[in-house]
């Protein structure tokens, strides 16, 4: 959590609270423990309102972004019936089979643009079979902790986009909710961001000392949405990656892009800050790595992510390699076998240490920017002069410098905190300081915050090709 103030047209950020977000099993279902996370948001938003104080201002807003699709259940009441279900539970799996035999994956896609991913709201939906649920209703987890603080239901349109449910006219999708005898009382108003809500409420945040003033606003609540909304690029020649726990790399265009190419190579279109389109595809990013030290730490090897790093750096590179837009890399559990057996399958060598599983996910990393990237080319036409690594990727320069190696295209790297400042941007605006602008939004991010330039190595496209083949050849 941070504390974001502007100033002069720049932007000075101050860390006030972090904590662990992971998931817990319930009734056999992985699941989030949302209400230890609005307790910890709450102290944090105390801490946040203290920092203020003691520069001698005052919390004005709070804004809250997430990751998409998942969502919590609330009857009239407000009271939340369940732990919101986590994204890489398998429960969906049948589901997805069933809705796909029901109508065909093709003419889904034409109705909202969004890829058909089995983790996807609509599919959860089916597999929780809250079908007889016409008093219930469903907020995606930004919406439930703004309703949690401010006592108001609302629907941001950004995280709503990445449901199934919103067609490409940014409404929700009453004929497809019908067919699969989903109440529409599930959904309410859809909301831009920058919209204010409310004040804050809550009794807790209020006793841990947020002023009764401060309000809250909506922002691309869709946490890729923010971070790309704080790309400090200077033209739209660009490319993103929003690299941390998932990776997104895209581009944004004016409007959906709704063709077979981009359907069957796995695009889709999220709705963006300025009503923008982030035409993206899903990529694991350091999920995969989070759950190597998890699993080595339980043998007693404790070393950081930049410490394996910069071990892994000094490994020879593409030795190990696999598919990191494997499905079979989604869940928790044993992801040291899992990685092992693609290796084994590519013909690449099976890492053992550490630091062996580091350059494996570092190196299928940047293999995966470079297909994700020269697909989008391929579908849209976009010419990409730059790419921007934005989020906790930023800080990995090995990760970023293979990424410039591997696209054979200038890499820039931050800000480290994207996600948080594109939140604070669209506070900005609702607040009446910022003009509802990219570009002048981009320059104060820009002008704020220093970025790094990684520039391809000559001769490394070649080994890629390679490196590419390969990897397509056995997992595709």
């Amino acid at each position: 959590m941070l504390l974001v103030t502007l100033e002069r047209g720049r932007l000075e950020v101050e860390p006030v609270a972090r904590f662990a977000n992971g998931g817990r099993e319930v009734d056999g279902v992985f699941s989030w423990d949302l209400p230890s996370l609005i307790g910890e948001i709450e102290e944090g938003l105390g801490a946040a309102a203290r920092a203020a104080r003691a520069h001698e201002m005052t919390l004005a807003s709070v804004g809250v972004d997430s990751w998409a699709v998942d969502y919590g259940l609330v009857d009239a009441a407000g009271r939340l019936l369940r732990l919101p279900a986590h994204h890489r539970d398998p429960r969906t799996g049948a589901a997805f089979a069933a809705v796909t035999q029901q109508i065909d994956p093709w003419s889904l896609y034409q109705r909202s643009g969004i890829a058909l991913l089995t983790f996807n709201t609509l599919f959860q939906l089916v597999a929780d079979g809250t079908r007889a649920t016409s008093e219930r209703q469903l907020l995606l987890i930004p919406d439930l902790i703004n309703y949690e603080l401010c006592g108001v239901r609302a629907w941001e349109v950004t995280n709503a986009s990445t449901t199934q449910l919103l067609t490409r006219a940014r409404e929700w999708d009453d004929e497809l909710m019908a067919r699969f005898s989903l109440p529409r009382q599930l959904v309410g108003p859809l909301v831009a961001p920058g919209v204010t809500l409310g004040r804050v409420t809550s009794p807790r945040a209020l006793a841990a000392g947020v002023p009764a003033s401060t309000k809250v606003i909506t922002v691309a609540s869709h946490d890729t949405a923010s971070a790309v909304a704080a790309v400090p690029a200077a033209d739209r020649n660009f490319a993103f990656v929003s690299s941390g726990t998932w990776s997104l790399v895209g581009v944004e265009l004016d409007r959906p892009l709704i063709e077979r190419d981009a359907f069957e190579a796995g695009y889709t279109n999220e709705l963006g800050a300025f009503g923008r389109t982030r035409f993206l595809r899903n990529v694991m990013g350091f999920w995969l790595l989070q759950e190597v030290i998890r699993e080595f730490a339980l043998e007693g090897h404790h070393d950081d992510a930049a410490t394996l790093s910069e071990q892994a750096a000094a490994l020879a590179p593409r030795q190990f390699l696999v598919d990191a837009e494997s499905d079979e890399l989604l869940g928790p559990g044993d992801m040291r076998g899992r990685l092992a057996a693609q290796c084994a399958r590519t013909g690449a060598r099976v890492p053992v240490t550490p630091a062996e599983f580091t350059r494996c996910i570092v190196d299928s990393l940047a293999l995966a920017y470079r297909r994700a990237i020269r697909g989008i080319s391929r579908v849209t036409g976009v010419r990409v002069d730059t790419i921007h690594i934005v989020g906790g990727g930023a800080l990995n320069a090995l990760l970023c410098q293979l990424t410039a190696d591997a696209c054979t295209i200038t890499v820039q790297a931050g800000p480290v905190e994207a996600a948080a400042i594109g939140n604070a941007l669209m506070q900005f605006h609702g607040l009446g300081l910022l003009a509802d602008d990219p570009v002048a939004m981009r320059h104060v991010v820009a002008t704020s915050f220093p970025s790094r330039h990684f520039t391809p190595r000559a001769g490394a496209a070649a080994q890629w090709d390679a490196a590419e083949a390969r990897v397509s050849a056995a997992t595709r």
